[in-house]
């Protein structure tokens, strides 16, 4: 066996693993020469995980800023998260190792930098000249809160307010505090008793930045003259202040206030504000003041060249509006506009043409930060419509319940959703371009198709397109409209399973190649969707209701019975018709009144219209037994080859043909086992003998043929144990292992629910059922609980119309495998070592009718699946793979030999495992309950990857974590958020190049023109040498003690980055030494490159010009 390879395991190998693969090692020499040894390719070099993008809104957003020229958006959230939004499809992730939650951002306009504010009093600069931004300092307060942030624009000194009220001053260049304190002793007045309280706004007058703005929580406002180094004026209201605006000019600014006022003052009449208004406040006639209002959180003053200016502010409502939507407030003039929002407001930013504060702003857009969404206001249009958002913000539109992920998908599938998802898009939107237009796309290196689908608490279900990278929603399927909707609390009896979210998914199967999708809900329903391009109308939603039951009572209750087809197959007649026949009459309790054959959910009975994409088949509901509900369904399959659907609970196993809308069977798990249960259950009451509803299971011992006719289940539950098979498949469960599986797959409590055998995973294949087989056949692989695996042969009809008109029989086969742990996942491999699909039906549109030619053709179509040829060695024609909570095996076929062995983990368990596809191979990836991704190779199950990546913090995480081909994995990091990695070593390489790229080199504006008289008498804007008051020289150091740096792990290459620009004249002459012989990226060698060659030409042109410096023109 080859040496384990160290270095890939990164956060460290468990030990466990170590054991497992010596444990491993063993099995291979046991199984000695008997198998042909596969060629296995993937060595643990393929493998490497990283994270890859982030998607979805983020979660509990904080704080909002926008650079006007790059054209780039930044959210922080109270998680310490930071996320960039440029142009649609370039997006970015970054974390805060504190996790402390992010309070104010502040971009440095067009210089590919931004400062990061947090609540533990720190402060960071992030180099956004990188694709993976990084911070490059940080300041850490040692005395003081931070509580406001202003830099103002092409400055390279930031203003910070705190708590106690002082303001300091930082070099953001080199990140250090200058001596130059504003106190706030010195700030208010003299006279003044009380503390002014924390900062809350900084801002310098648009005109003169030698004057700075102070507003302070209790009230007071100060303009203070940095130069002199004293307050001009004070400004004081008896309101608490929250936020500050100017109007361009200088001449006046506007405060917003806690009783829903607004204050505009102007700035040399300090006295009394020149105008209060109460935007939202109930004028009363006697000229008294108006109501007091909610406070208005924050306000801003837009000026336009060509019209009024125009006020937003988000709150400030009267106290009498109970229940009424947050709102944001548009005056213009003398229109007022109040925009609902659906969530609360946490930030907003108006979007203006210029980044220069002394100019007319001319606002285009609002963007609007809310909880759980991000809105974008046109202000240029009637009405204010919102912009259509292209960002995949709407993941947690309804909680996220479940997901799957499939990447390399047939390449029609993403253009079919997206033309069927395309007619659901909502009109209305403004019609510009979205603003927010900043970055660059990466390369795709990535050319196979990726699809992700994620199912709702509401019954939705979207699909989106993944593919390189990105994420787009191509279609949403609403599955709840199949059912009547409950008006009130007395109208829904049956629901008491589930108060509330009735329809929410649980599990989905979808079968790409032939677009079958299937869906299993919380409520015990399972249904059954087929795609078509056409609109139809359904005049009866076709269903079933299914009867399980865990044990045979003494009472003789009739069950979900073989259903004749009915004479019309898939048009869906009178659903009475279909319904099974042992309950005519649907009756909600039985004699002694308890609730008995009901379902949780009522079908519609009226016509059902059904747009163009997913249409429903067949919906089938588990029903009320003697007064216990259904129990939640714990796994689901569906094949198109064959038509059918399976699935199981802690109660049993059901098995229905969609096409024919038939129960074929339906079982209690115990059934399952025949004579071969290898448990001792004790029964709860004296039973009688019946005959099974479904094919019930005979005593079987191995070489017994199973005759076609049903036969008879055993009558007692304590059945003797009669197995066969190899020694070491014999049971070796420590029951204790599995308590826990057992809880989680059932949603019941009781003591006696939770000792039940559980359906935990269901895989149909063309294989070899029996150890006496000479050819593989069509089967279904049942995986239980207690880490039993049981084979059930199908027995179909030959295709066409005989497939709608012939029963399929259904059989035990005898066959039972066990492993430690609850069973979840079981695939095929063919003596190659390839990956044998289950059998398929390709996609065709059922609702045209054929033609002659076609018919004939659906005759002779056979079920696309990849079988080994009947020329091969029969002894070994295949290997079946089986993943548990606790190991995996594989095991030869159809001998049952168990070839290979690994026990994944010892003290932990796995939550999912998937056997995928990587580097033209194929291969076993698990995710552990204790953080660990592991890999191993097929069919000999070596450890190639051993990663800790994440301790389970929640069952979001378990529940959502998914595996697929190439590499790629996801799961639900937050309620809003998918999360991507990769597990391939190829990927991690091209991530960088197919990353976006958030900083693109851009002019800035030109200033605003001063004007002549301006110029000449003195007026316009004012500029002041800040260098000169707060450089060292000027001011002296700053206390030592207040603040530490903190040098970032950005690192040379992004001091760089942050270095060039207005504000890093000094810096970058400073590293110039220290770029040579640094080693850049590909990227950073391109752009190099381009410097070099602007540099030679720069060079060749000053000696031209040198060459012909005192030539006239007509010596040229």
């Amino acid at each position: 066996m080859r040496k384990f390879n160290i270095r890939k395991v990164l956060d460290g190998l468990s030990a466990v693993s170590a054991v497992a693969s010596a444990s491993s090692a063993a099995q291979q020499q046991q199984a000695g020469n008997r198998e042909t040894e596969i060629q296995e390719t993937l060595q643990s070099e393929h493998f490497q995980l990283c994270k890859t993008v982030r998607h979805g809104f983020p979660y509990q957003p904080s704080a909002l800023a926008f650079d006007p020229v790059q054209k780039i958006l930044a959210i922080g959230t109270q998680s310490g998260a930071l996320r960039l939004f440029g142009r649609p499809g370039v997006e970015c992730y970054c974390q805060h190792d504190s996790g402390a939650a992010v309070i104010q951002l502040q971009f440095l306009i067009n210089e590919g930098a931004l400062v990061s504010a947090l609540a533990d009093d720190t402060l960071h600069l992030w180099n956004l000249r990188q694709k993976r931004p990084a911070i490059l300092h940080s300041l850490k307060f040692n005395r003081e809160r931070i509580t406001f942030c202003h830099l103002p624009f092409q400055s390279k000194w930031l203003y910070v307010g705190t708590e106690r009220g002082n303001i300091h001053i930082v070099n953001v260049e080199s990140f250090t505090l200058s001596g130059y304190v504003i106190m706030w002793n010195k700030a208010i007045e003299l006279s003044s008793k009380s503390h002014p309280g924390p900062v809350v706004h900084i801002s310098d007058n648009p005109m003169d930045e030698g004057k700075l703005l102070i507003g302070f929580e209790s009230g007071t406002v100060v303009l203070w003259d940095l130069k002199s180094k004293k307050a001009d004026y004070r400004y004081t209201h008896d309101e608490a202040i929250h936020s500050v605006a100017w109007h361009h000019e200088g001449k006046q600014f506007i405060c917003s206030h806690s009783d829903g006022t607004l204050t505009i003052w102007n700035v040399k009449s300090p006295t009394k504000p020149f105008q209060t208004i109460t935007p939202h406040g109930k004028q009363l006639k006697d000229g008294k003041k108006p109501e007091p209002c909610k406070p208005i959180l924050k306000v801003e003053y837009k000026t336009t060249r060509a019209g009024e200016p125009f006020i937003i502010l988000s709150g400030g409502l009267s106290y009498d509006t109970v229940g009424r939507r947050p709102c944001l407030t548009v005056m213009h003039g003398k229109s007022t506009a109040v925009l609902e929002m659906d969530y609360s407001i946490v930030d907003f930013l108006t979007l203006c043409e210029t980044p220069y504060p002394n100019d007319f702003q001319e606002p285009y857009a609002v963007v609007v930060l809310l909880e759980k969404d991000l809105v974008l206001i046109d202000l240029a249009q009637n009405g204010y419509p919102i912009f259509e958002n292209p960002y995949p913000l709407t993941i947690h539109e309804s909680p996220v319940t479940c997901c799957e992920y499939f990447a390399d998908c047939p390449v029609d599938l993403i253009p079919a959703l997206y033309s069927v998802g395309a007619r659901q898009k909502r009109q209305g939107y403004s019609k510009k371009e979205w603003p927010i237009s900043g970055g660059n796309w990466g390369l795709i290196t990535q050319s196979y198709p990726e699809i992700i689908i994620t199912g709702h608490a509401d019954g939705s279900i979207k699909f989106w397109d993944a593919s390189a990278i990105t994420l787009q929603v191509l279609y949403k399927l609403k599955t709840a409209k199949v059912f009547e909707k409950s008006r009130n609390k007395d109208d829904r009896p049956n629901t008491d399973i589930v108060d509330e979210d009735p329809y929410a998914i649980q599990i989905i199967s979808w079968c790409p190649e032939s677009r079958m999708l299937c869906i299993a809900g919380v409520s015990a329903h399972v249904i059954i969707y087929r795609f078509s391009k056409q609109e139809v109308t359904t005049e009866v939603i076709p269903m079933l209701e299914v009867r399980l039951l865990y044990e045979i009572n003494d009472i003789e209750t009739p069950d979900g019975e073989q259903v004749p087809p009915s004479s019309t197959p898939g048009t869906g007649s009178n659903p009475q018709s279909i319904v099974p026949q042992s309950h005519p009459s649907t009756s909600s309790s039985s004699s002694d009144g308890l609730r008995d054959n009901v379902p949780c959910l009522k079908v519609k009975n009226s016509p059902l219209k059904q747009s163009p994409g997913y249409q429903t088949e067949l919906v089938i509901q588990l029903v009320w037994v003697s007064g216990e509900p259904p129990q939640q369904i714990t796994s689901l399959a569906v094949n198109s080859a064959y038509g059918l659907v399976v699935f199981g609970n802690c109660n049993g196993i059901a098995m229905v043909d969609y096409l024919q809308k038939t129960v074929l069977l339906n079982l209690g798990t115990i059934e399952l086992y025949g004579s071969n249960d290898p448990y001792r259950r004790e029964p709860r009451s004296p039973r009688k003998t019946r005959q099974p509803s479904g094919a019930g299971l005979c005593d079987i011992n191995e070489g017994t043929v199973v005759p076609e006719d049903r036969c008879k289940s055993p009558t007692s539950a304590k059945m003797s144990r009669k197995l066969s098979l190899p020694t070491e498949l014999k049971p070796d469960l420590d029951v204790k292992d599995n308590s826990f599986s057992r809880s989680r797959s059932s949603s019941v409590t009781s003591i006696d629910k939770e000792s039940r055998e559980a359906i935990s995973a269901l895989h149909f294949c063309e294989t070899f059922t029996r150890k006496a087989d000479t050819s593989p056949s069509p089967c279904l692989w049942v995986g239980t609980t207690l880490g039993t695996v049981l084979v059930i042969v199908l027995n179909l009809p030959p295709g066409g119309e005989q497939r709608l008109l012939q029963p399929v029989i259904v059989s035990p086969s005898g066959t039972i495998l066990r492993l430690k742990g609850a069973i979840l996942r079981m695939a095929f491999l063919d003596t190659t070592g390839s990956l044998v699909p289950p059998a398929h039906e390709p996609w065709r549109e059922h609702n045209v009718p054929e033609d002659k030619d076609e018919k004939e053709k659906a005759k002779k179509r056979r079920p696309v699946s990849v079988s080994p040829s009947s020329s091969q060695e029969i002894s070994e024609n295949q290997y079946a793979v089986i993943c548990s909570e606790k190991q995996a095996k594989v095991i030869s076929l159809p001998s049952q030999n168990c070839t290979y062995k690994q026990n994944i983990t010892e003290t932990s368990f796995v939550l999912r495992g998937d056997i995928v596809s990587l580097s033209n191979s194929i291969c076993l990836a698990c995710f552990c309950a204790n953080g660990h991704i592991m890999t191993f190779s097929l069919p000999s199950l070596r450890p190639l990857l051993d990663v800790y990546y994440l301790p389970l913090t929640n069952m979001r995480i378990a529940r959502t974590f998914c595996f697929t081909n190439n590499g790629q994995a996801l799961y639900l990091v937050s309620p809003t958020e998918i999360q991507r990695l990769t597990y391939s070593q190829e990927t991690c390489e091209n991530l960088q190049e197919m990353l976006g790229e958030l900083f693109t080199p851009v002019e800035t504006p030109e200033a605003p023109n001063r004007g002549f008289f301006k110029g000449l008498f003195g007026g316009g804007a004012q500029s002041l040498d800040r260098e000169e008051l707060f450089g060292e020289s000027a001011s002296g150091k700053a206390s030592r003690s207040l603040a530490q740096h903190i040098p970032g792990p950005g690192g040379i290459e992004g001091v760089k980055g942050a270095a060039s620009g207005v504000v890093g004249e000094l810096a970058r002459a400073r590293l110039a030494l220290d770029e040579r012989g640094q080693k850049l990226g590909e990227l950073e060698e391109k752009t190099a490159a381009m410097l070099y060659s602007a540099d030679s030409f720069s060079k060749h042109a000053h000696e031209m010009m040198l060459k012909y410096k005192d030539k006239k023109w007509y010596q040229f």
